[in-house]
C-alpha cells in the first residue's frame, strides 16, 4: 500500500470486523495510530497528524466503530471494547503493519489501554490523554455511576437508556455540541461552585447546565460545523452505545482484572479536567498499573479537550515520547 509524503493527508477506507474502518494518514515512519473520544472524530488530531508527519512517524487517525465514515452496527453489544480492539488491529494489518504504538484520548485512551493489555503482540507502547488507566475490578460500573450525585443523575448513566440521551441531542446537534465542548473546556467551563455538567436534574437535560456564551478558544465555528455535520448525518446511537457496553465490558475483561499494562506508557492530563480529579487515585497507582510509564503530565489551566486546546505541548510531549520509545526499540 503507497505510503503518503509528510504533508499529504490521505482518507482512507479499511476492512474491519465491523465492516469498515475510515482512517486519516499522514507520514511515514513507525505508525502510531490515534483513537478519538466522545463526542468527536478523526478531526480531534487534526493538530498532531502534521506535528507527528514532519517529526517521522506514519500518523493514522481513525474514526471509531460508530462515527463518521466508519461502520455503525444497528446491535448494541456491538460495541464493546473488545470489538473496537479488533477494528484497531485489523487497521494495523489492513495498513501492513505488523505493530503500532497507540494513542488514545477520553473513551479513545480506555480503548487505547485494553488494545495495549489484550494484545500486546500488536501493541507495542500506548499513550492516554485525558482519562487515567485504571485497571477492571470492583463492582460493575453501573453500579457505581448509579450511586453518584444524590437526587441528580450522572451522565454515564443518563447515557443508558438507547434513546433517551439521543432525544436531547439529535434535534440541535451543533448547540449541543457547542455547550459540551464549552462546559469540559478550561476558558469556558462554569465557575466553580456552579451546578455541575456531569450531572442532570431531576426531569432536566445535560444540556441545561451547559454554557451558551461563547465558544472555547480552540474551537471556531468552520470546526463545530465539521463535527455536526457528521453527527448529523450519522445520529448519536452509535456513538452513545459505547457507554451500554461498561457492564459487558466490566465481564468481557473479568481475566484481566487488576491487571498492570507493561509496555511503554505515556499519561497526559489536563489540571482542570474532572477526569484527572475524580481519577487522582488512578493516577497515583501508575507505579503499580503502569510500570512502563516513562513521561506523566498535568497541563495548567487546561480542561478536557487536551490535544486541541493545548496542540502544542500536546504534540511536542508525544513526539519526545515518540523518540524514546523508538529508540528503545
Amino acid at each position: 500500500m503507497p505510503q503518503p509524503s509528510t504533508t499529504d493527508r490521505i482518507h482512507r477506507l479499511v476492512p474491519s470486523p465491523a465492516g469498515r474502518t475510515h482512517l486519516v494518514e499522514q507520514g511515514t515512519g513507525p505508525l502510531v495510530l490515534l483513537v478519538h473520544g466522545f463526542p468527536e472524530s478523526w478531526y480531534s488530531w487534526r493538530h498532531q497528524l502534521p506535528a507527528l508527519a514532519a517529526a517521522g512517524y506514519r500518523a493514522v487517525a481513525i474514526d471509531v466503530r460508530g462515527y463518521g465514515r466508519s461502520s455503525r452496527p444497528e446491535a448494541p453489544t456491538a460495541y464493546r471494547i473488545l470489538e473496537l480492539v479488533e477494528d484497531n488491529v485489523a487497521v494495523v494489518k489492513a495498513l501492513d503493519e505488523e505493530s503500532a504504538i497507540v494513542v488514545g484520548h477520553d473513551w479513545g485512551a480506555n480503548i487505547a489501554a485494553v488494545s495495549s493489555l489484550v494484545r500486546p503482540d500488536v501493541f507495542r507502547a500506548v499513550g492516554l490523554l485525558s482519562v487515567p488507566y485504571a485497571p477492571r475490578g470492583g463492582p460493575r460500573p453501573s453500579e457505581i455511576f448509579a450511586q453518584l450525585g444524590g437526587d441528580e443523575e450522572f451522565y454515564v448513566s443518563y447515557f443508558q437508556e438507547p434513546g433517551r440521551a439521543e432525544a436531547e441531542i439529535e434535534p440541535d446537534v451543533r448547540g449541543w455540541l457547542a455547550g459540551l465542548y464549552a462546559a469540559l473546556s478550561a476558558d469556558t467551563m462554569p465557575a466553580p461552585g456552579a451546578p455541575d455538567p456531569h450531572f442532570v436534574s431531576p426531569g432536566g437535560a445535560q444540556r441545561d447546565r451547559f454554557p451558551t456564551e461563547r465558544l472555547p478558544h480552540w474551537l471556531d465555528e468552520h470546526d463545530l460545523d465539521l463535527y455536526a455535520g457528521e453527527f448529523e448525518r450519522t445520529g448519536m446511537t452509535g456513538a452513545l452505545n459505547r457507554y451500554r457496553n461498561m457492564d459487558r465490558d466490566w465481564e468481557d475483561l473479568a481475566d484481566h482484572d487488576g491487571a498492570p499494562i507493561p509496555q511503554p506508557s505515556l499519561f497526559i492530563g489536563g489540571g482542570r479536567d474532572a477526569s484527572t480529579t475524580w481519577l487522582a487515585d488512578a493516577i497515583a497507582a501508575y507505579p503499580t498499573t503502569l510500570p512502563g510509564l516513562l513521561s506523566s503530565h498535568l497541563l495548567d489551566d487546561c480542561g478536557h479537550w487536551i490535544q486541541q486546546e493545548r496542540p502544542e505541548d500536546v504534540n511536542r510531549i508525544l513526539i519526545d515520547w515518540l523518540a524514546r520509545v523508538t529508540n528503545d526499540k
